[in-house]
């Protein structure tokens, strides 16, 4: 079968070479250990699709930022949604961001098969990773490849919306040995054009309500790559929740954002949509077009998934297939699933690329920074995308 994607390109004779020059871009993660995380060719899709794909972003964004205003201040939504009730009165305490900022750095993770059709997987509006890999080492290599990237704005959207947060600290767990995460947060501070230090989330502690770092140095404003459910299973959870209800530690992405994250809050939207409630008929097509019937409970009898309502990295993953019965089950990404509680969503077909490497299969992500959509982000793996997965760039047939 065809495809509306197309893979150019073969991976270079000296690969050393081109991984050295990603390392001085700041992509130190190309090769990890003995794995070719970063796959040497290029995806390109047709300018009508990324279109399409931007327009839907931007429909989805506002869709599921209404759903939150909804479900805001209402106890029994948060425990559907699987949200750990250490942080349920800081949400109530806390305003809601402004319309369209709850999370300023997200990304969504869209299914897109091989005849073009879109539909939403699910939002990380917390903490997402493939920053680098999206914002400096795509627009590069599509450059390198002479191919158009959507991808170029990434930085200046990072800086409007830290211009806005300004955070004096960026954290997060292990800096300095973790090199994917170390190397988001430094990349983002380098396109904030702040004057922000990096910090590890294990040196920092709380004293008298006031978050400070390894050298004792008090913290005010931070942005911290650390999912906040998280904070219902580390021992200075409901301390650093102490100090934001306190108004001592100003944190983004803000602490609403869980809500953002959470699969059951597509759930939650699927739910009134389907009661013919809170959507306008725009909004209402949107969601006929680009999401997948989603429930908190096992209603759905054949070709559909379940997973976590907080899992990561396809951790907790399991498909269904026509039959109903188990088809696969993510073995590699850490399994949350007697942690938070289950969502259950039809099954999508994510398009078949054909690499040097290989046949995968194509997750399309799209980065919203400061409330836009703003960059792609191509991850090949298989069935079931998880940390085994491979980062393949996108970019755009034809002249945007």
């Amino acid at each position: 079968m065809s495809s509306v994607f197309e893979v150019r390109g073969r991976p270079h004779a000296d690969r050393a070479a081109r991984v050295a020059q990603l390392e001085a871009l700041g992509f130190t993660w190309a090769d990890l250990e003995e794995e070719e995380y970063w796959l040497d060719q290029l995806v390109a899709m047709p300018p009508a699709l990324y279109a399409e794909l931007v327009q839907a972003s931007a429909a989805l964004w506002r869709i599921l930022d209404k759903t939150v205003r909804f479900v805001a201040g209402k106890h029994e939504f948060y425990e559907l949604l699987g949200i750990p009730d250490i942080l349920w009165d800081t949400l109530d305490l806390l305003p809601l961001p402004p319309e369209g900022r709850i999370s300023r750095y997200a990304r969504f993770d869209f299914a897109i098969g091989d005849d073009g059709a879109i539909k939403l997987l699910e939002l990380n509006a917390d903490t997402p990773t493939g920053y680098v890999e999206a914002a400096v080492a795509t627009p590069w290599l599509c450059q390198e490849a002479g191919i158009d990237s959507p991808n170029g704005a990434m930085a200046a959207q990072v800086a409007a919306a830290w211009s806005v947060e300004r955070p004096e600290a960026v954290a997060c767990m292990a800096y300095g040995e973790h090199l994917e995460d170390s190397g988001t947060i430094e990349a983002l501070v380098r396109h904030s054009g702040l004057d922000a230090r990096c910090v590890d989330c294990l040196e920092l502690w709380v004293e008298d309500g006031v978050l400070k770092d390894g050298e004792g140095v008090p913290i005010r404003r931070m942005f911290a790559l650390y999912p906040k459910e998280w904070l219902a299973f580390d021992d200075g959870g409901e301390a650093l929740l102490y100090a934001i209800d306190s108004g001592n530690l100003t944190l983004f992405n803000g602490p609403h954002s869980i809500i953002l994250q959470s699969k059951g809050l597509q759930a939650a939207a699927w739910g009134l949509f389907e009661l013919g409630l809170l959507f306008d008929e725009e909004e209402r097509e949107a969601i006929e077009r680009y999401m997948l019937p989603t429930y908190n409970s096992p209603v759905l009898e054949d070709n559909f998934v379940s997973k976590s309502m907080f899992g990561r990295e396809g951790g907790s993953v399991r498909l269904y297939d026509e039959r109903g019965e188990l088809e696969l089950a993510d073995e590699d990404g850490f399994d949350t699933s007697a942690m938070f509680p289950l969502v259950y969503q039809k099954r999508a077909e994510l398009a078949r690329i054909k690499t040097a490497a290989g046949e995968f299969r194509l997750l399309t992500g799209m980065f919203m920074l400061d409330g836009k959509p703003s960059g792609v982000l191509g991850r090949a793996g298989g069935l079931i995308t998880g940390n085994t997965s491979h980062f393949i760039p996108v970019g755009v047939k034809e002249p945007l």
